[in-house]
């Protein structure tokens, strides 16, 4: 259905060779058992396993009648069953490493370019994957071009999928459209920063109860993964500026345009437009805009953003672009699944990934949760509430559809453009690329120094970016104290890899 999966082909079962096997542990299957049983379609032959997945969320309270009917799928596919872990983003890094160095087990884990996806894998957390698409991901591979599975490559070796989705971004601000109208602002005349002054100011005037600006995720800053102009080469210090710059690596926080930005931020948060404890609220920005507390934040974009922010906020949001679209090895990487070292199964755990990319009703539950109880079809292929039912008393929705696999096999909402997809696809083909594109930064040689920069990254760049630290002096610190960390041999790794892979692609 080209609706759902423009340019594609799509993928519906999984192979269907079962051989069968003899039980090593009742209820508990090995391994070996998976890996001998081959991709089976409909279970048999497999041991019964649980399947523990773990991502960024907040609990549902509905979550586990969604999880009891997911598990009706994949008992009768791949005779697992599924535990859904969400962990709130503020507590992600602490919780996930206890897991993983304790030993506990999971068995599928979100994991980012952003959150030390090189590092894990360097330390021996994450399974490589290659041999598991060529055996089990047959829908994966479908469903996603062969550039955009290498791209999360470390050496040559496959450590993660990305989900099919906006594999490019722009980035911009969203705003409540009904105070843009009420205070006459027109958000066509908005082009750059300095032009927010003035719509801040007016939200600070007339609405006292309103925070002008607010962060988009608990725990950071308003421009954190909101507001980029650059190439991260895989997080940390060391980027492209402009996703060119010749291929010179610069630590941006060195830069000019840094200490511009943190001079924007300091005014805002002088001027009262953000709030004074920012850098350390567990607030969503999103979920302030939702309570009428927040006017807007800042965002990666893509085609129908503001209909999904609209959505999720209950408020008709507009999005004023500030930045072109480009696509990134990070924009590849910053949403990914891994199958963690501590998977005691990981052939099943890819089995359940890849029915998340080809399988249309597991998708959408896991992502909508159950039709009739959180949302009702329309017709084939569109959704809306139920009676009685909206985004404030939904009793299911991480409002995260891009994260869980196929993101082209999703149902479209009344309120959305029913060729989403295709324009989504058009999306990803068009947007700009970095000159970077494709590169990869390999960590090993710079482990130490990533981590001591980490910690100064940590106990600075919050502060700075809320406006909670004045950047006339805080700023010089800043980077005297990652230089001493060991950002410049990082830029220099950095710059030296770059160069390797620049020579490889002539």
């Amino acid at each position: 259905m080209r609706g759902n999966k423009p340019g594609r082909k799509m993928v519906l079962a999984m192979l269907t060779t079962v051989i069968a096997l003899s039980m090593v542990l009742a209820g508990c299957g090995s391994k070996k058992d998976t890996e001998e049983a081959g991709n089976s379609s409909d279970g048999n032959g497999l041991a019964p396993y649980e399947l523990t997945v773990a991502f960024f969320g907040n609990d549902q309270k509905d979550m586990l009648e969604v999880q009891d009917e997911m598990n009706k799928i994949t008992k009768a596919k791949i005779n697992a069953t599924v535990k859904l872990m969400p962990i709130a983003m503020s507590a992600w890094q602490q919780q996930t490493n206890l897991m993983l160095t304790g030993n506990e087990k999971i068995d599928l884990m979100f994991t980012s370019s952003l959150f030390n996806y090189s590092l894990l894998a360097a330390q021996g957390q994450l399974n490589p994957l290659d041999e598991l698409l060529d055996k089990y991901g047959e829908g994966i591979k479908e469903a996603l071009d062969p550039a955009q599975l290498a791209a999360s490559q470390i050496n040559g070796q496959t450590y993660a999928v990305t989900p099919v989705r906006d594999l490019a971004s722009d980035y911009g601000i969203l705003m409540r459209k009904d105070l843009l109208d009420q205070y006459n602002i027109d958000s066509s005349n908005i082009d750059s920063l300095d032009d927010l002054n003035a719509v801040f100011q007016a939200i600070k005037e007339n609405e006292p109860n309103i925070v002008p600006l607010v962060a988009k995720n608990p725990g950071t800053a308003p421009f954190n993964a909101g507001y980029i102009t650059y190439d991260s080469l895989g997080g940390g210090v060391g980027v492209l500026p402009n996703y060119d710059n010749n291929l010179k690596v610069v630590d941006f926080y060195e830069t000019k345009e840094y200490a511009d930005q943190l001079s924007i931020l300091r005014r805002w948060f002088e001027k009262g437009f953000m709030l004074k404890d920012g850098g350390t609220s567990k607030q969503d920005g999103r979920e302030m805009v939702k309570a009428g507390k927040a006017f807007a934040y800042f965002s990666n974009l893509k085609p129908g953003s503001e209909i999904e922010a609209s959505r999720k906020s209950g408020k008709e949001m507009i999005a004023v672009r500030l930045t072109d679209a480009y696509t990134t090895t990070d924009s590849i990487t910053g949403m990914m699944w891994s199958i963690p070292k501590n998977s005691q199964d990981p052939s099943r755990a890819m089995m359940l990934l890849n029915l998340l990319y080809s399988d249309k009703q597991l998708y959408n539950l896991m992502t909508w949760g159950i039709e009739g109880k959180h949302y009702v079809k329309k017709s084939d292929n569109v959704i809306d509430y139920p009676s009685g039912v909206d985004i404030q008393n939904l009793g299911y929705n991480f409002g995260t559809p891009y994260m869980f696999g196929n993101q082209f096999l999703s149902y479209t909402w009344t309120v959305e453009d029913p060729d989403i997809w295709s324009k989504m696809d058009e999306f990803n083909k068009t947007a700009k690329k970095s000159k970077a594109l494709g590169f990869s930064f390999n960590i090993e040689k710079v482990k130490t120094e990533l981590a001591a920069v980490n910690n100064v990254l940590t106990e600075y760049r919050v502060g700075l970016e809320s406006g909670a630290l004045d950047p006339n002096t805080n700023l010089p610190k800043f980077i005297e104290k990652l230089k001493a960390a060991g950002s410049d041999t990082i830029v220099s790794e950095k710059q030296k890899q770059l160069d390797e892979w620049a020579k490889s692609q002539k």
